[in-house]
């Protein structure tokens, strides 16, 4: 593996690669990776847990230090970590499609492979630094949890897949996402959608169901939607559900 952007830590085991690299964070440099091949504790959006084989995927953490950017557009980094992802998958797998369900799940067609967890620590407006925590399925044959719709590149193309080329892929794809032009950046995000065009929506705090477009994703996250009735509803992650 090359190191010519980034320190690679690697630890055999650990409860979460995002919260061993919180404990050593000062002084390390943006594109620092930590990895495990067995996480006990990986953590998902609020709470929710991952599941990974040990020595099967890549379970990663990524440090990141944007320069001088506001807290209120930390979801450019979130969008930048989502392309870079995309970005390898789609060489890899060129007759499939892949999408970023809001805010930055990876879908293959209409199954879950990655699975991202950004943490920021804030520096009075601006963001001091980001972890990025990556949980890519890839040699994984075998899912047993109660995850909905899990899919590994192993099981949608039947290869065996070398985890530090990977890596060393991803990374790279995704430091260099993140010094693309905001502007570019978000255009391909919103592209890149999954069911974008419309899809059924539930609120979560109403239970009302409602068919939508994705009409914008703000910089701080928040997903404007579109409704048939052409009204316009602002959500932040767990207000809505997407209808699978």
């Amino acid at each position: 593996m090359t190191d010519k952007h980034h320190g690679i830590i690697r630890l055999e085991e650990c409860g979460s690669t995002n919260s061993y690299m919180a404990s050593i964070a000062q002084g390390l440099r943006h594109g620092t990776v930590v990895i495990t091949d067995h996480q006990t504790a990986g953590r998902g959006q609020r709470g929710n847990s991952w599941e990974a084989s040990p020595g099967e995927n890549l379970t990663f953490s990524l440090f990141i230090k944007p320069d001088g950017m506001a807290a209120r557009d930390q979801f450019y980094i979130s969008e930048a970590v989502a392309l870079g992802i995309t970005d390898v998958l789609n060489t890899l797998l060129s007759d499939n499609v892949v999408a970023i369900k809001w805010p930055n799940d990876i879908y293959v067609d209409d199954r879950k492979i990655c699975g991202i967890l950004i943490e920021n620590s804030l520096t009075g407006s601006f963001i001091g630094y980001s972890i990025a925590g990556i949980g890519l399925n890839v040699n994984q044959r075998s899912f047993y949890s109660d995850a909905p719709n899990p899919v590994s590149l192993a099981m949608l193309t039947g290869l065996k897949y070398d985890l530090a080329e990977l890596l060393d892929r991803v990374v790279d794809a995704t430091l260099s996402r993140l010094v693309q032009p905001v502007a570019g950046r978000h255009a391909d995000y919103m592209a890149s959608l999954y069911r974008r065009e419309g899809s059924g929506y539930r609120d979560t705090s109403t239970g009302e169901e409602f068919h939508a477009v994705i009409a914008d994703i703000a910089p701080t996250g928040h997903m404007t939607l579109l409704d048939t009735e052409g009204h316009y509803r602002i959500y932040a992650f767990k207000e809505v559900a997407l209808l699978l």
